[in-house]
């Protein structure tokens, strides 16, 4: 938002500077060769100690502008980021601490704002003593000079006028010039934030997917965050490695392990939201690399665990799932959603009722379930031929739960379906389960085989079934 107004006004600034500098400079240079060659040296004196103080100083002005902008972005990032988390903040009291936090952040960008303007305050003193000698070296030789009967009154008339005019313009000068240097911190901060280049890009030529069957082939794939993050010494030892998966077209399949075993970042591999450093991933034998990001992800709905709704109207981010499809469809999407009742008795300050209240940024006017229920509305309503589910019904009681399943299962019909739960009864009806850790597959069987198996499937599952505190009564001391 800053950074296009500011770069305007440093254009338009640095060619007034350039027009007025050129025109009275090169008019006094002439007008003082005309009256006596001898006048023009103070004015070639006064321009290189001029060039030479901004030329050694404006470079050190613009890094401290910078310096200072960058603090004051840490001010407002950090003032922010204690307002987003406010309930953290009162739940654990810290008020003070972050109080203090910044405080001391407000006292560095106030430091480094100082710091550049004495810098400013510097250059200001130098230039108008060097003003003031212009006009006094000038006057005084011309003074000299129609002493000895070399000029004219007029002469002198013209040069004192020039001078003083010439003096003043420098002063106007020096004012834009430090109005650049401040915009042009405010710039070059912008430009790098603008100019981050994406870690993701479409292929030149890329064409759009066309899903027909939904058939998904993970192929020998190999990831890990820290290579793409392109940090130093990044583990071969990859999160994923090596790892080949076929989820057949319309098949269900569940993803189960513990934390960090991978299920997360397969779904977002799928996705695209990151490269993968090896192998590929195919969608009815469709390389998904050589596709447009956005007719992959058109291709696939999802519901995540954390639901984010933008701040419109709650039929609008129903509508979401497909922009196309009328108020009536979103409707029906919400009631097979269960979230219609809730929905007509919702109210926002502005006195909108209903379908056409507003849900307030990221949805904060709704309870968790219900930004769950409007989420999975959005995508019965995309109806995709890829679903992912990962943890969909978190937020939502047994009740509500086990309503909305049934939904579930009704829109998983002729869908390839990737589900991931932590809450394995959620899954267990699924065709197949694939049991992850350490980004391998280490198991793979439907619930029934995986549980006579005995492996991590039935561990996880007997923890879940069986509660995870010790049977028996607790010794004394023991909560």
């Amino acid at each position: 938002m800053q950074t296009a107004p500011a770069m305007r006004d440093s254009i338009l600034q640095l060619s007034d500077a350039a027009v007025f500098v050129a025109v009275q400079w090169l008019s006094a240079l002439a007008l003082f060769w005309a009256a006596d060659l001898r006048l023009t040296i103070p004015l070639l004196i006064w321009l290189a100690a001029y060039v030479g103080i901004v030329a050694g100083l404006v470079p050190r002005i613009r890094e401290r502008s910078t310096n200072a902008s960058e603090a004051r972005s840490m001010l407002l990032g950090r003032i922010v980021d204690s307002y987003t988390n406010i309930l953290t903040v009162k739940l654990f009291a810290h008020a003070e601490r972050e109080d203090a936090y910044a405080r001391a952040a407000f006292e560095e960008q106030t430091a480094k704002h100082r710091h550049y303007v004495r810098l400013t305050t510097l250059m200001t003193a130098l230039l108008f003593s060097l003003n003031g000698l212009l006009i006094a070296g000038t006057t005084g030789l011309a003074l000299w000079l129609w002493s000895r009967q070399s000029i004219s009154l007029g002469a002198i008339a013209l040069v004192t006028g020039l001078v003083v005019r010439i003096s003043q313009m420098s002063g106007w000068v020096l004012n834009l010039v430090t109005s650049i240097f401040e915009n042009v911190g405010v710039v070059q901060e912008g430009m790098e934030t603008i100019s981050q280049a994406h870690d993701v890009v479409d292929r030149p030529q890329a064409r759009k997917l066309a899903v027909a069957r939904g058939e998904i082939h993970f192929d020998a794939i190999g990831f890990n965050y820290g290579s793409i993050k392109g940090l130093p010494g990044a583990d071969p030892a990859r999160i994923i490695d090596g790892l080949s998966l076929i989820v057949g077209a319309g098949e269900k399949v569940g993803l189960i392990g513990r934390s960090g075993a991978g299920k997360s970042t397969l779904v977002n591999l799928l996705l695209r939201f990151y490269d993968l450093e090896k192998g590929r991933i195919l969608i009815d034998g469709q390389d998904i690399a050589a596709v447009t990001q956005e007719s992959l992800r058109a291709a696939v709905g999802m519901v995540t665990q954390d639901t984010s709704l933008l701040h419109r109207s709650v039929v609008e981010n129903i509508l979401y799932g497909q922009p196309d499809a009328g108020i009536q469809a979103a409707i029906e999407a919400a009631k097979s959603a269960h979230a219609h009742e809730f929905i007509l008795g919702l109210e926002d300050k502005d006195g909108r009722k209903g379908y056409e209240a507003r849900v307030g940024e990221r949805g904060v006017k709704l309870s968790g379930g219900q930004r769950q229920r409007i989420a999975i509305a959005r995508v019965l309503l995309k109806n995709a031929r890829i679903l992912i589910l990962d943890e969909a019904t978190s937020a939502l009681d047994s009740e509500a739960e086990a309503a909305i399943q049934e939904q579930l299962f009704n829109l998983m019909t002729g869908k390839t379906v990737i589900a991931i739960a932590h809450r394995l009864s959620t899954i267990a009806a699924m065709d197949r389960l694939i049991v992850l850790n350490q980004g391998k597959i280490v198991e793979e069987g439907d619930h029934a085989e995986l549980m006579r198996r005995g492996g991590l499937y039935a561990e996880l599952w007997n923890r879940q079934s069986g509660g995870f505190l010790p049977t028996g009564k607790p010794k004394q001391g023991q909560g």
